[in-house]
């Protein structure tokens, strides 16, 4: 029996992922749920901090997956995933969450079944977040529904409160974007490549794109296949 090296490396990382994967399942959920793994966490992600709450409504073994996947332009073995909650993340159902990938998240994080980022991607969520089904996140994207520090006017009153960011079903946002907050984005958009997406996009099934923001094409569709 021939083992080839992509198998041998996939297996070995699997082994490596082990102890974090026991650690993450058992400190989110109890026991009779840990011991399913529903959460599949690689060596390679940094658990910064493992507080807050996680569910998953609809759990299967190695359902969600966090910080593996396979992008020809990274070095997966050391791309670091960072892992930072002291909120509540809900997952729908299945998620890929790739290789290089960062969550910090405040508040309430939600995602819908289907979910995939590719790479090298971030989301900061300090009130609410909410993604749906089927939306595919290209590498080196960044949501955020915070603008970090406070602006006041000239009556000391905080000018920019944190807004929640929406973003619908069957959505592919291109590499290299940017979701500030106060984003809604409608059901089968695509977001193109190199954007910067703020306020409510009322279109649906366009590809829209640019700085500043325009649609560029209606009546559009895709798929993940």
């Amino acid at each position: 029996i021939k083992i080839s090296l992509p198998e041998t490396k996939a297996k070995y990382l699997k082994i490596r992922a082990l102890p974090k994967t026991v650690y993450f399942n058992f400190k989110y959920f109890n026991f009779w749920e840990a011991i399913k793994l529903p959460v599949f966490v690689s060596h390679t992600v940094l658990l910064k901090k493992s507080e807050g709450k996680v569910t998953i409504k609809n759990p299967s073994r190695f359902g969600v997956r966090i910080g593996f996947g396979n992008v020809g332009i990274f070095d997966r073995y050391r791309s670091r995933s960072i892992w930072e909650n002291s909120g509540h993340v809900v997952f729908t159902g299945n998620a890929e969450i790739g290789h290089g990938s960062k969550f910090a998240v405040e508040g309430l994080l939600e995602i819908g079944d289907n979910f995939a980022i590719t790479a090298e991607s971030a989301i900061v969520c300090h009130e609410y977040i909410k993604i749906g089904d089927d939306v595919l996140m290209s590498w080196d994207n960044l949501i955020m529904d915070t603008d970090f520090h406070k602006i006041r006017n000239g009556q000391g009153e905080v000018i920019n409160h944190n807004r929640p960011v929406m973003i619908g079903n069957n959505v592919w946002v291109g590499c290299r974007c940017t979701i500030l907050k106060g984003t809604i984005i409608n059901d089968g958009n695509v977001i193109a490549a190199g954007s910067v997406v703020s306020g409510k996009q009322i279109s649906q099934n366009a590809i829209i794109g640019g700085n500043p923001l325009k649609v560029m094409r209606n009546n559009i569709s895709w798929s993940m296949d």
